[in-house]
């Protein structure tokens, strides 16, 4: 299966909305991802907990690329764009969202980690043309409100710029993977995680020196469910979407993450949510609905999706 590998980043090009079987897929996740840090946290240090996901994503996915006998990356350019999105996408988002979960952050720090649709919106306008409508704009800040709803109460937290700084390098992450052009999706996000784990292994052994990691049965698990399916699946389905979808409709779902992630703690950690809490996540899904809902504004003409027919993670 070779989908999802032709050049699609015109900005006259009336993109389609996310499939939202797949964006309830990748929001829920990726809530996971919050229980599974807190866990494995307890058995590693920050930094090389964070690099060990990225690595091990990588190596999986190249893997999967080596057997399916995927094209390799051709030219400079391809490897330069492959580098920074590594950089910014892995190696600055990964350090900073595992610093915020290590700090104990809560309040508005989970709100900045949430931030991104707030965050793409002028870039897409500027790079993309996608212009917004009224009615999405409101929809997103609303969203965000809710989630203000559900944080603030608790506090700012010790974490709150380093998850402001992990959505701004995921929101930079999004916005390249459109301009990865023709290469491969499932080899581009394999090395991109590969080259941003590595330079995270060299920050663990500057900051930590050698990797003190207590390999229980719960470290074990945490790094498999982030890498495999918290990092490797969810990473090639979001670009893939990103390559095909408006910006603002896209990261509108990531309001769901919180949500999931409340939800879980709640059943795996035993974590009440209070009443505020569950009156913030019900402005947070009429957002959503609200965000996702097609609209008549369009940013140019619309010509055929030449990957419509793709499946980008089997």
């Amino acid at each position: 299966m070779h989908g999802d590998t032709g050049a699609w980043d015109g900005s006259d090009v009336v993109r389609h909305r996310p499939r939202p079987a797949r964006m309830l897929w990748v929001t829920a996740v990726l809530g996971g991802c919050f229980v599974a840090i807190r866990w494995g946290l307890r058995d590693a240090p920050v930094l090389w907990f964070a690099a060990l996901r990225a690595v091990l994503a990588g190596v999986v996915l190249l893997a999967v690329g080596a057997v399916q006998h995927r094209p390799v990356p051709v030219g400079v350019r391809a490897w330069t764009k492959i580098a920074v999105l590594g950089l910014v996408n892995v190696t600055v988002a990964f350090a900073a969202m595992f610093y915020g979960a290590a700090s104990g952050a809560t309040g508005s720090a989970a709100v900045l980690a949430n931030a991104q649709p707030l965050l793409i919106l002028l870039p897409a306008w500027w790079l993309f043309g996608e212009r917004l409508s009224a009615r999405t704009t409101t929809a997103l800040a609303v969203g965000f409100s809710g989630l203000l709803l559900v944080a603030l109460p608790g506090g700012g937290g010790r974490g709150a710029l380093v998850s402001l700084l992990a959505a701004a390098g995921v929101t930079v992450g999004t916005l390249l993977a459109r301009r990865l052009g023709d290469v491969d999706l499932v080899v581009a996000s394999g090395w991109h995680l590969a080259i941003g784990g590595i330079v995270l292994v060299g920050l663990a052994t500057a900051v930590d020196g050698s990797p003190a990691i207590a390999w229980t049965p719960r470290f074990v698990g945490s790094l498999s469910f982030l890498a495999l399916l918290g990092t490797a699946a969810t990473t090639v389905v979001w670009f893939a979407e990103a390559r095909r979808s408006r910006m603002d409709a896209l990261t509108a779902w990531t309001f769901l993450t919180p949500v999931f992630g409340i939800v879980l703690s709640f059943m795996l950690l035993g974590e009440r949510p209070r009443s505020w809490t569950l009156i913030g996540l019900l402005v947070v899904l009429l957002a959503l609905r609200l965000a996702t809902t097609p609209t008549s504004v369009s940013s140019g003409r619309q010509i055929p999706d030449p990957r419509s027919s793709a499946t980008p993670a089997q």
